[in-house]
């Protein structure tokens, strides 16, 4: 049999094997080239496709909530009361046509808005509807009061009861809280237009208490002029009264004061006292300033050289003397030239000289002298002249004291004959303007009876519903969609991950198992895995690993499928192959291919079998160079097994025979097995199942793997629906793509007749 036939002859792989020795072409610890970064991929930024997805997914959903939206609006709208709405239509002027200068005493507003809307609030107040209550007797009319029998076919249908009787005066305020919610004011924008309307069951009714409404406003309107003009003629009467007597008591204390003080009123000028103590104020000023400049000329000849003060340097007498001693000293200069200073003649120059410096020195000090004089009597002048001004202030103020009572007099006589002239004036203009009817609001349009229910009304509560249903339904979509933890899309896996997704492998139609898909050459999982095999050969600079890994971080997520599609594929392209199922918890591999798991894995790595080599362990498939090694008996401690070194002498061994090493191991989440696999293959790809997986165990999964050191090369995303945004194979085979096999076992495939165990048959 050839060498391909017979891999198990080529074999030799002993205990005492090297451990730990990796393959040639094996990748390094690090990312593997071609593999990308955590942060070469950022989040996604969202999209209408997103959007748009997201609804399709939920379609189902939200056109139920929307369906059952409308249905209910429906129901609704059929049970409810129908109503009638009458409108009469005024105009509200600001101001009527002016009678005389003065309108009356009715405030008005300046402002055009605040005055309408003042009118606006009136039409709307509860006094309006209280005197429409009482016109129509509104209270008595048990229909408006507890309309259709007390209830409305809504309240019937929830079965609400009506209260016993009530009294008259339950039944004004019944009536008019009734008028009060179902008339509306609406003002007609840019106009001093006004519509009134009132809603109710009875057409008839709402047109008589639409005109009802507006009349009350009109007639309330006419009544608040007549109140006010009649309030005012009275207070302005009893004011003048008033008025008349104050005027004449304040005249004749005015005149009583001014005898009594000798004050004289004449024209407005200022009094003697006054203007003697403006001249004084001035004097003393120029007082002060002359005893400043005296004191200081005075405080300077104390303090130093007489004969550097001002008076002294501008001195006649003293100015010659110096002239005198100048010449003197000049010919005593000239004639020392000559004689000493002992001579008779000199001596003679120096007396001059000192004579003339006394001299000096005594017209100086009566400069002084005089200096004091001078300070000494503007300080006189100044204390006179203050004792004068406090005598005419007191005169001033004085007469300030009697001038103010005066003018106080005086101004409460002009405000009196003021204000009684202006009441006066007021009085007989209202009096004028209360006989006047003038009325600044007219009918423009009166309530018609109306023909067509305006409410309910069919079509907005229509669009309401499936408004309402629309944005609940979508919300609800976007929600259960943000709630999903699961992994959609090849985007997801690469943002959780970081790593490139190697290939997606559709979801096979529902009860088609996936062996049967991958025996179909031109099926779209087919396909994918075809497109996956190729994508392996550029995962590294060493081209197609050695030795590949697959995990995932849950169960039936599609490691073990994609571990034998994975296998066939490369042993189909003529490359030796080799399967190993690692999954020493549920080992299913076996089941897959057909074939018998009595001694496999766990015996090599206990050291428990009898066989001299591993080749011993090995099964042959119906693929000549597909080689099969099973689990073997499921141990009670997989991780020690899988810690052991005969694990990577099996693989270094292993690889010096096979081209490809594929490794089905058990799931990452809760066991250590995968982590210590995963560390002794050249490569790993981390498979997740559509919809299935956890995006925080994929996550979880991923870190405990870098954190093993394994070598992840890429994801692979399985069980892929047709119906996600990002899934483009689009072959159109006349069916959705599928890949779930679920738990239901693989259906049983021929038996080799060469062979007692079951064979994958070949494609």
């Amino acid at each position: 049999m050839s060498e391909q036939n017979e891999p198990a002859n080529a074999i030799q792989i002993s205990g005492s094997a090297v451990v730990g020795v990796e393959t040639a072409t094996s990748l390094s610890n690090g990312s593997p080239s071609g593999a990308y970064s955590d942060n070469d991929y950022g989040a996604p930024e969202a999209n209408f496709a997103d959007y748009f997805w997201t609804i399709r997914k939920h379609l189902r959903m939200v056109v139920s909530i929307i369906v059952g939206f409308v249905i209910a609006g429906l129901v609704v709208t059929a049970l409810m009361t129908k109503k009638y709405t009458s409108t009469e239509l005024l105009q509200i002027d600001r101001t009527v046509a002016k009678v005389v200068k003065e309108d009356g005493a009715a405030p008005t507003e300046n402002n055009d808005i605040d005055f309408m809307k003042t009118q606006h609030e009136i039409i709307q107040s509860r006094s309006i509807a209280a005197r429409v209550v009482s016109k129509l007797q509104l209270g008595n009319d048990l229909n408006f009061v507890k309309p259709a029998g007390g209830l409305s076919t809504l309240s019937r249908l929830f079965g609400f009861a009506g209260r016993g009787e009530a009294s008259e005066d339950e039944r004004n305020r019944r009536a008019v809280d009734l008028v009060l919610a179902e008339r509306v004011v609406k003002p007609v924008f840019g106009s001093r237009l006004v519509e009134i309307s009132y809603t109710d069951p009875d057409p008839a009714r709402a047109q008589l208490i639409a005109q009802e409404l507006a009349s009350a406003f009109i007639s309330a309107n006419l009544d608040k002029r007549f109140e006010a003009n009649s309030y005012a003629k009275a207070f302005l009467e009893d004011q003048l009264k008033q008025l008349q007597i104050r005027l004449q008591d304040s005249e004749k204390a005015l005149i009583t004061y001014g005898e009594q003080e000798q004050i004289v009123e004449t024209a407005d000028k200022s009094t003697i006292s006054e203007e003697n103590l403006a001249a004084a104020n001035v004097a003393l000023g120029n007082l002060v300033a002359d005893r400043i400049k005296a004191e200081q000329l005075y405080l300077q000849s104390q303090k130093g050289d007489v004969t550097s003060i001002p008076e002294v340097l501008q001195s006649r007498v003293i100015e010659d003397l110096r002239t005198t001693r100048s010449k003197l000293m000049t010919e005593y200069e000239q004639k020392r030239q000559t004689f000493k200073p002992d001579y008779p003649e000199m001596k003679e120059i120096i007396s001059q000289v000192n004579e003339i410096d006394r001299r000096i020195s005594s017209e100086a000090k009566k400069i002084s002298l005089s200096l004091k004089s001078a300070y000494d009597s503007t300080v006189g002048q100044e204390v006179e002249m203050q004792q004068r001004i406090e005598k005419l202030k007191s005169a001033v103020i004085d007469i300030q004291k009697r001038s103010i009572i005066y003018n106080r007099l005086k101004r409460e006589v002009d405000v009196n004959r003021s204000l009684y002239e202006n009441l006066l004036q007021r009085d007989k203009e209202v009096g004028i303007a209360g006989g006047v009817g003038a009325n600044n609001v007219f009918v423009v349009d009166k309530a018609e009876i109306p023909q067509i229910p305006s409410s309910p009304k069919f079509g907005l509560n229509l669009l309401l519903s499936l408004f309402l249903g629309t944005i609940f339904g979508f919300s609800s979509a976007f929600v259960t969609e943000w709630l999903d933890d699961t992994v959609h899309s090849a985007e997801d896996m690469e943002k959780l991950s970081g790593l490139p997704t190697l290939g997606v492998i559709p979801k096979t139609p529902d009860g088609v198992a996936p062996d049967a898909e991958l025996e179909i050459v031109t099926s779209a999982i087919s396909e994918a895995y075809r497109s996956l095999c190729t994508a392996l050969h550029f995962v590294g600079e060493g081209g197609l690993p050695k030795t590949l890994f697959l995990t995932s971080s849950g169960p039936g997520e599609g490691k073990t499928t994609s571990a034998i599609a994975i296998g066939r594929h490369f042993a189909q392209s003529g490359l030796k192959v080799l399967l190993i199922d690692a999954d020493l918890r549920k080992a299913s591999m076996h089941i897959r291919l057909g074939l018998e798991n009595v001694a496999g894995l766990s015996n090599w790595l206990a050291g428990a079998s009898t066989a001299s080599t591993a080749s011993n362990l090995f099964q042959k498939t119906t693929l000549p160079n597909l080689t099969f090694m099973s689990s073997g008996p499921l141990p009670p401690n997989a991780p020690g097994l899988l810690a052991s070194a005969r694990l990577h002498s099996l693989l270094t061994t292993s690889a010096n025979v096979f081209d490809l090493i594929v490794i089905d191991g058990a799931p990452v989440m809760g066991l250590a097995d995968s982590l210590l696999v995963a560390n002794a293959a050249a490569a790993t790809i981390f498979v997740a199942a559509t919809d299935r997986a956890r995006k925080s165990a994929v996550h979880a999964a991923v870190r405990k793997l870098r954190f093993s050191r394994a070598r992840l090369i890429g994801t692979l995303l399985a069980m892929h629906s047709d119906r996600t945004p990002d899934y483009g194979y689009g072959y159109g085979y006349g069916y959705g793509y599928g890949y779930g096999y679920g738990d239901e076992p693989p259906k049983k495939l021929e038996k080799n007749a060469e062979s007692p165990t079951l064979l994958v048959q070949g494609q």
